[in-house]
C-alpha cells in the first residue's frame, strides 16, 4: 500500500531492531505511552510485531529516506469479543526525532482495510488521559470514547486514567 510520504507495508521480521530504537526513544521521552520499560527488538516482535496475538501491524517507510518513521500494531486482548481488535496501549508510534505528519493517518488507513478483511467489528484504542495527541489523533480517525479505566498505576506510583475508544468497521 503506498501514501503520499510513505510506503505502508507490512512489518517484517528484519524490522525490529529499527521499531525497537523507535519506540524505546518514545518510552525514553515519556509521557505518552503506558509502556515504561524498554523492549529487546526480540521481546518488541514476540509482543507487538509478528506474536501469536498479532493480528497485524504495519510500518510506513518515508520515500525519501528509505527510513521507519512509524508503526501501528493490532491484536488480540484478553476480554474483548473475538470480533474486536485492540490498538491498547501499544498501537501507533511515530519516531520522535522529525516531522512524521501524516505516517499515523496512513497506517490507520492501512489497519481499517486488514481489520475488515479478517472479520472484526470493531478497533479498540487504550490511551493515556494525560496523552492530548494521542486522543486528538484517534478522535480525528473516527474513534468514539467508550469507557475510562480509572487510575491505571505507573512505575512512578502516579496513577493516570486510561481512555477507552473504539472505531466501529460496519
Amino acid at each position: 500500500m503506498i501514501g503520499d510520504r510513505f510506503e505502508i507495508r507490512d512489518v517484517a521480521p528484519g524490522d525490529a531492531a529499527e521499531l525497537a530504537d523507535l519506540l524505546n526513544a518514545i518510552i525514553a521521552r515519556g509521557g505518552t505511552t503506558a509502556l515504561e520499560t524498554p523492549l529487546t527488538p526480540v521481546g518488541l516482535a514476540a509482543a507487538y510485531l509478528l506474536g501469536p496475538d498479532v493480528l497485524c501491524c504495519f510500518v510506513a517507510v518515508e520515500r525519501t529516506t528509505g527510513q521507519i518513521a512509524g508503526f501501528q500494531t493490532l491484536g488480540r486482548l484478553a476480554g474483548l469479543p473475538a470480533d474486536i481488535g485492540d490498538i491498547g496501549d501499544i498501537g501507533t508510534f511515530a519516531r520522535v526525532d522529525g516531522n512524521q505528519r501524516g505516517a499515523g493517518t496512513a497506517l490507520f488507513a492501512a489497519t481499517r482495510v486488514r481489520a475488515r478483511e479478517i472479520g472484526l467489528t470493531a478497533i479498540n484504542a487504550v490511551i493515556r488521559a494525560d496523552n492530548a495527541g494521542g486522543l486528538a489523533f484517534y478522535t480525528r480517525q473516527g474513534f468514539v470514547d467508550h469507557a475510562v479505566a480509572a487510575g491505571a498505576p505507573l512505575r512512578s506510583g502516579a496513577r493516570v486514567d486510561r481512555v477507552i475508544k473504539r472505531f466501529a468497521l460496519d
